[in-house]
């Protein structure tokens, strides 16, 4: 069960509900050249090319959660910020998750890699229709705790992803998602490569409205017994 609190022009709510479909859309950038960057640095890693671009990761919507910390197999895991698509009754709406990832077992299967930890998300949530018009122009902006040192992960506009109608084209051949469908919408490339941390904050912000959503979780390694 998910909780959010909604905006909608002057207005707020509280919903919550259970997600019953998570797809997890990879290599969704628009520039190819910032593509090529994300494959590459997962080539670093050992993280073999994907088989299209973009591509479509299903995940048990079970692992979605709005825990403030999270535990993960082993010190190989990394957060990943992306804008998260939420379908609703009443449409859709927006808000910042995480694509936490093992990445040790990357290298085996991203599609396993994807269903091995948890995918944070927000509580807030913001109807797509009212930023639609200035997607390009949102923000998106994580800090990741690593050696006990605060730095900043991954910023960027979204003007550098896919928009959410074309990943939805895309993956349904229709415009829109079914209602408890959750959609992760891409990412951008880590500043200094893709690294494990103690401490995941993540923001997605809105110049023009001159708001945000943020969300931040801590990351517990636990130890990998053979």
């Amino acid at each position: 069960m998910l909780s959010f609190t909604r905006h909608a022009g002057h207005r707020a709510d509280h919903i919550s509900f259970t997600p019953e479909t998570l797809v997890i859309a990879g290599w969704a950038g628009r520039d190819e050249a910032a593509i090529q960057h994300h494959i590459e640095e997962l080539a670093a890693i050992g993280v073999p090319p994907p088989s299209s671009v973009p591509v479509f990761y299903r995940g048990a919507a079970q692992l979605l959660t709005q825990a403030p910390k999270v535990e993960v197999l082993g010190p190989d895991s990394s957060g990943e910020i992306e804008p998260v698509i939420v379908s609703l009754a009443d449409g859709l709406w927006v808000t910042v998750g995480s694509d936490h990832t093992d990445r040790k077992a990357e290298t085996v299967g991203i599609a396993l890699s994807k269903q091995l930890c948890v995918k944070p998300l927000a509580n807030v949530l913001w109807r797509l229709d009212e930023v639609a018009a200035h997607w390009d122009e949102l923000f998106l902006r994580a800090h990741a705790v690593i050696g006990g040192e605060r730095v900043v992960y991954q910023e960027g506009k979204l003007a550098a992803l896919r928009q959410p109608g074309d990943l939805i084209q895309r993956w349904t051949g229709k415009e829109t998602l079914a209602p408890a469908t959750v959609m992760f919408g891409g990412t951008l490339g880590a500043i200094g490569g893709i690294r494990p941390a103690a401490r995941f904050e993540m923001e997605l912000i809105d110049p023009v409205l001159h708001r945000s959503i943020s969300h931040a979780y801590d990351i517990a390694d636990l130890p990998v017994i053979s």
